[in-house]
């Protein structure tokens, strides 16, 4: 009779299965980039976040992220095309913060350094499939942002650990709570007992006044600063240390041409009805007008908006046209004779667009809006004839050309000195007897620093309201007043602007 075996192995009783946890390979240049990435939180913590407006401190602050990852990347950062075109429009958005004080520009800007640097550096990774131009790089990109910044926290901490040591990054994270815990406590309890104790009040005067003149607002911006920086590490060694991806295909949309001929057809019945009736009106002059109980001003004033927003759908229309209709048969061959037709009616469109601005604007001057819708028109011409290129070669991709264009076409209009063409043009009309009156708080207030040298060439005796007192002021004191705060601009580096200092300078 057999016995059965139950003796256990001399080893004991098998442990269980443990999980292992994937602990960050750290290299010593990535301890030195997580310092490099710490200083630079910090200056864009004291640049950006702690200045207002904004100028050389942005400019500063987006250099410093190129730098930053040069360091990070080395020659990876200038090996395709996609980069170098995109770091360039990065390094020249920044600069214009340097030289324009236009609050417009500025605000915009920053918008677009928002978009474009997350763009420019997610492109960076191996894992980027998609060229910067198509509406596919959005989902793509946006998911390797959320990665980078989210899902490497764990880099951070183990870059903290000295190299040939055990790394425990959780145990790094607690000591940096528990300190960053200890530092607000402290903060918080030692007020309430100065306030508590006369004697250790005195004793402790000194310290709090200094602190409170030199460290409180240090510390919140090292705070932030180091709040900021794991994210932003995260981001940066994944851009270094990239996770395989996989490769995958968006299938084609093919529709009946039918549905979009119907479409085409109809908005080119409507815009031909349209343009008869604008002809009307273009070529009858004030009298026609007036016998349909319309006044010619009232005509001039209106509409060129709208006809810039009806632009933009008729591109929709087309593109959407050549890109989702079946190409076969003689529908498609009817499909971009309509679409040629809608693009010519498009740029008739705008061209009377124009032409009634330009009626207004004879009449009312410039202002800024004015002058943007101007080079909005023009980029929507420019996005038209693109648009007749892709009716022509229906296999051009319209992003690859129109993408590039509105990228440069924004980078020129911040090359154009807006605000004192506007500032000339209303002061001309005024000094000529071309208008009655010159409206000196737009110019003064809404405008920036630009316009000073323009105002100054009217009568500084005039009373104008002051907007921050409701008083009424003499113009050259309020003018003063704005070349001091240029003064106070350019005296701060994180504010400083060309603008602002040519302003100041002309005390």
């Amino acid at each position: 009779m057999c016995e059965k075996n139950n003796a256990l192995p001399v080893e004991g009783l098998a442990k269980p299965a443990q999980i292992s946890r994937k602990i960050d390979e750290i290299t010593r240049r990535e301890r030195l980039l997580l310092a490099g990435v710490l200083a630079w939180c910090l200056l864009a913590v004291d640049a950006v976040l702690w200045a207002w407006p904004h100028g050389m401190g942005v400019t500063a602050a987006v250099f410093g992220w190129t730098l930053l990852l040069a360091a990070a990347l080395g020659r990876r950062l200038f090996e395709t095309r996609e980069s170098r075109v995109l770091l360039m429009a990065l390094l020249l958005l920044a600069v214009s913060f340097a030289l324009t004080s236009s609050f417009y520009f500025r605000f915009w800007n920053f918008l677009a350094l928002l978009v474009l640097a997350p763009v420019h550096a997610c492109g960076l990774s191996v894992e980027a499939r998609q060229p910067w131009w198509a509406l596919s790089m959005v989902p793509e990109r946006l998911l390797l942002l959320v990665r980078g910044l989210f899902g490497q926290l764990g880099a951070a901490f183990a870059a903290l650990v000295p190299a040939g040591k055990k790394r425990d990054p959780h145990r790094v994270l607690s000591a940096v709570l528990g300190a960053a815990a200890a530092l607000a406590l402290l903060g918080f309890l030692v007020p309430i007992l100065s306030s508590a104790d006369a004697l250790f009040a005195a004793a402790t005067a000194g310290l709090r006044r200094f602190i409170a003149e030199h460290l409180t607002e240090g510390l919140c911006k090292l705070l932030l600063a180091l709040v900021l920086t794991p994210f932003l590490f995260g981001l940066v060694y994944r851009l270094r240390r990239p996770a395989p991806a996989k490769e995958r295909t968006v299938p084609a949309i093919a529709a009946d041409g039918l549905l979009f001929l119907i479409v085409l057809a109809a908005l080119d019945g409507l815009y031909l009805l349209f343009l008869a009736v604008q002809s009307a009106g273009l070529f009858g002059g004030p009298e026609y007008l007036s016998a349909r109980g319309i006044s010619y001003a009232e005509w001039a004033r209106s509409g060129f908006f709208q006809m810039v927003g009806v632009t933009a759908v008729n591109l929709s229309a087309i593109l959407a046209s050549l890109s989702l209709a079946r190409r076969e048969g003689q529908s498609w061959k009817a499909l971009r004779l309509l679409a040629a037709l809608l693009v010519a009616e498009s740029l008739v469109l705008l061209a009377s667009a124009a032409w009634r601005m330009t009626l207004y604007v004879t009449v009312y001057g410039l202002s800024f809006k004015r002058l943007m819708t101007y080079w909005g028109m023009a980029m929507m011409a420019l996005f038209l004839l693109t648009a007749a290129w892709k009716v022509r070669r229906p296999d051009a991709r319209f992003l690859r050309l129109a993408a590039p264009l509105a990228l440069a076409g924004w980078l020129v209009i911040n090359c154009v000195p807006v605000d004192y063409l506007v500032a000339k043009d209303q002061v001309d009309r005024y000094l000529n007897g071309a208008s009655a009156s010159i409206d000196v708080e737009y110019l003064l207030y809404d405008l920036s620093y630009d316009a000073l040298s323009q105002l100054e060439r009217l009568d500084g005796g005039m009373l104008r309201r002051d907007w921050y007192t409701g008083g009424w002021r003499r113009l050259d004191a309020l003018i003063a007043e704005q070349r001091a705060e240029a003064a106070a601009d350019c005296a701060n580096w994180r504010s400083w602007s060309l603008s602002a200092c040519l302003a100041a300078g002309r005390d």
